[in-house]
């Protein structure tokens, strides 16, 4: 029996304070489609583990088949792992997030790079290679036609196939193989942060907007929907494994009211006990249907609001505005479903005012998180062709206590700026949320001190 192994390259920071830390649900399904296949499946998610570790485990269980998930954060660790593995004589297959939006520089490292949904297409890869089939004939791949196999050539040329057609019936996908993640480890993680012990779940597939930032390079824009049903059977399967709390991690858990609806009937139907987290878009919540998710369980949701000036917020092409975002939020409150917003400061075409803009407005704002985070241009992304002169270099982890990304494009605002901007507001959000009531009146001078410094930086 042919054996797969699949590796989650993710090595948990040492000042990690991410409260979004769960297993990696891609593989599981890569997994399910695997096993259902009749072959022998192992997950390496290296969470928790330190790289020599995950280097000795991988060449222990010596799989036939190494599939190695990536995504930007991940970059030289799947790339490290590759060139290791590589010279075992295994098939190395790449997927995930980055190697699907730009798949040529994992053509050095790797023998195949899945593109996009992977669930037939790692199938396929692995029929074609025992037959030694033509890859050219198998959709939704790229890999490096004429390489001796050693990484770091570039003499042969990279081969695109057409783009697979996507799974219209997402109830038929399996679940993810969850008995293959190290569970009782995210278990005990999240006991000692929260008191619950929180696992994902997604629901859709793809998201049918399109914001100048945001790369879909596995779903694409397209927008598929699981039934109520199929996905409170999966919750029940996650909840039978120990965990009392979802956070679905579909892009727009709330975009079809309707279906929303459906499922938090089916959750209170069903007499679940859990609680539980989204991410949702400000024009999908009111104070109706957030009352509605509060009664099936859920204790807060997410919005990706970006920016508090509407100029910014049509150049990122969100399609929303401020003040709608700030009635999402109270209709949420009200409900009794505490809110997180994320924030990206020092965009391209922002201005000294429009970023202090937006940190006035996000910590003023009644939320439970808040998160800053510098623009990063994506491959593939509008925003990403618009900046891509200017991009000087590649994301590198610096293992940062505040923030461990790189400013990879060189624009108005400068990395020491966009991360004084970013530190700036964590500290005015921490502090109102410390000094309550006095806030306004203790704070404020440092607000405006603060302010002035970043004026007047380059």
């Amino acid at each position: 029996m042919t054996s797969v192994l699949l590796i989650y390259p993710y090595f948990l920071p040492r000042h990690d304070k991410s409260i979004f830390r769960f297993p990696p649900l891609g593989l599981g399904y890569l997994a399910a489609s695997l096993r259902n296949a009749g072959y022998h499946v192992d997950i390496l998610d290296c969470t928790f583990m330190d790289r020599k570790s995950a280097v000795e485990k991988a060449l222990r269980i010596n799989a036939d088949v190494v599939g190695i998930y990536s995504m930007v954060t991940m970059r030289e660790d799947s790339l490290a792992l590759a060139g290791i593995l590589r010279n075992k004589g295994k098939l190395i297959i790449a997927g995930g997030p980055l190697p699907s939006c730009d798949p040529a520089p994992f053509t050095d490292y790797f023998d195949v790079v899945v593109r996009g949904e992977g669930e037939e297409t790692i199938l396929e890869v692995l029929d074609g290679f025992r037959q030694n089939r033509d890859l050219g004939l198998i959709p939704g791949i790229a890999y490096r036609s004429g390489s001796n196999g050693q990484a770091g050539e570039h003499e042969s040329r990279v081969i695109l196939t057409p783009q697979r057609q996507m799974q219209a019936n997402l109830d038929t996908i399996a679940f993810p193989a969850r008995d293959l993640f190290p569970n009782e480890k995210y278990i005990d993680y999240w006991r000692k942060r929260s008191g619950n012990a929180g696992t994902t779940l997604i629901t859709t597939r793809g998201c049918p907007f399109n914001c100048e930032f945001c790369s879909n390079a596995v779903f694409g824009v397209s927008y598929r929907e699981r039934s109520p049903e199929n996905v409170v059977d999966e919750v029940e399967q996650a909840l039978s494994l120990g965990y009392d709390y979802i956070h679905f991690a579909d892009d727009v858990f709330t975009l079809s009211r309707d279906r929303l609806s459906r499922i938090c009937a089916e959750i209170k139907t069903r007499g679940l006990q859990f609680k539980w987290e989204c991410l949702g878009r400000v024009d999908s919540i009111d104070a109706d249907i957030a009352k509605e998710m509060r009664e099936a369980g859920c204790e807060r949701i997410f919005f990706g609001i970006e920016s508090a000036d509407n100029s910014i917020l049509r150049l990122m092409n969100k399609k929303i505005t401020v003040e709608r975002a700030r009635k999402a939020i109270e209709a949420a409150g009200s409900a009794g479903i505490r809110t997180g917003a994320f924030f990206i400061l020092c965009y391209p075409g922002e201005t000294n005012n429009t970023v202090l803009r937006t940190i006035r407005f996000a910590t003023a704002l009644p939320l439970d998180y808040l998160s800053f985070t510098l623009p990063y241009p994506l491959p593939g992304t509008a925003l990403f062709e618009r900046v891509e002169g200017s991009i000087a270099r590649e994301w590198r982890s610096r293992g940062g206590f505040l923030t461990e990304h790189t400013l990879t494009f060189d624009g108005d605002f400068s990395e020491a700026k966009t991360k004084f901007a970013i530190v700036k507001a964590k500290s005015q959000f921490l502090l109102r949320k410390r000094l309550g009531r006095y806030s306004p009146i203790l704070s404020k001078p440092m607000e405006l001190l603060t302010d002035a410094i970043f004026r007047l930086m380059r």
